[in-house]
């Protein structure tokens, strides 16, 4: 049986090839907010594309931090890609009147990246640490990038957290300096690349999130 998974629907762009993607590599997909979809689907898949401010203001009018916090409050899997990532840590520093807060499941500040050429735009690799599930068979591969802001350090320690049944895989990558290019915390995973944009090496990294469902 096909594993069940929502893109989450929060008015977020190019999610299609999100789908596309995540069907591609065998899973059972609904573009859609409905809580009832939301709560029930075997793995939420959290899209993000363009300014964290916007994508903030989608999530809160369609309920998502909240949705989201359930989920992992019952050990649900989510995954978060690009600004789908950055929302999920304490807030922004992209430029506003304001620092703008995020979800809040990570701490740490999304931060420009110290680059002489922003946005991080194209094709660069990563290091995944051992044991990653995600990168199993692609740890070595590519991965396509488009962000002006990272997380540029990973500040939750290791034992702290409800989540930290095992210690979080921290994923890195340099452009101007290194960043987060990914975490898996428990059920709670996410991406700062678009795997969904990252060829036959995003393919089966999205593929061994859906098997892991």
């Amino acid at each position: 049986m096909s594993a069940r998974v929502v893109v989450l629907d929060y008015g977020s762009g190019n999610v299609r090839s999100a789908v596309r993607a995540l069907e591609h590599v065998g899973a059972e997909v609904e573009l859609s907010a409905d809580p009832k979809l939301v709560a029930a689907c075997d793995g939420l898949f959290v899209p993000g594309v363009g300014n964290f401010h916007a994508c903030m203001a989608g999530l809160r009018a369609a309920d998502g931090p909240r949705l989201i916090d359930v989920r992992l409050a019952g050990g649900r899997p989510v995954l978060g890609v690009c600004v789908g990532m950055q929302v999920l840590f304490d807030g922004s520093e992209e430029p506003s009147a304001a620092v703008e807060e995020g979800i809040g499941e990570w701490p740490g500040m999304v931060r420009r990246l110290p680059a002489e050429i922003v946005p991080h735009m194209g094709w660069n690799t990563v290091r995944a640490p051992a044991g990653s599930m995600l990168f199993a068979g692609v740890e070595t591969e590519s991965f396509y990038f488009v962000h002006s802001y990272a997380a540029l350090e990973w500040e939750l320690p290791v034992a702290d957290g409800a989540m930290a049944r095992r210690a979080p895989l921290i994923t890195t990558c340099d452009y101007g300096t290194s960043f987060v290019a990914a975490v898996e915390n428990g059920p709670l995973s996410a991406t700062q690349f678009h795997p969904e944009k990252s060829g036959a090496a995003g393919l089966q990294l999205l593929r061994n999130w859906v098997g892991s469902l």
